[in-house]
């Protein structure tokens, strides 16, 4: 007869290992450290768009022509004749 193979099943008391387990503690710092400089990257991108979004709201409202300006009004200009 066949034996069956027997599948060794991690204990309770042993924890997962992890890919950080796995590689180098050099090699850790160095992803760790490369991330935060991708999101510090990605946070002055975001805020860079975010500023000049601004100013181009900043300009188009300046540059708004007299009727443009009349027409946002929420003032009933009959109430005044």
């Amino acid at each position: 007869m066949k034996k069956k193979k027997q599948h060794s099943q991690p204990k309770k008391d042993d924890k997962p290992v992890t890919l950080g387990d796995m590689l180098n503690q050099d090699l850790m710092a160095k992803l760790k450290d490369t991330k935060q400089q991708l999101k510090a990257a990605e946070d002055k991108k975001m805020e860079e768009e975010e500023q000049r979004k601004k100013e181009e709201r900043r300009l188009r409202e300046k540059n708004k022509s007299f009727e443009e300006l009349l027409g946002e009004s929420n003032l009933n200009w009959k109430e005044y004749k």
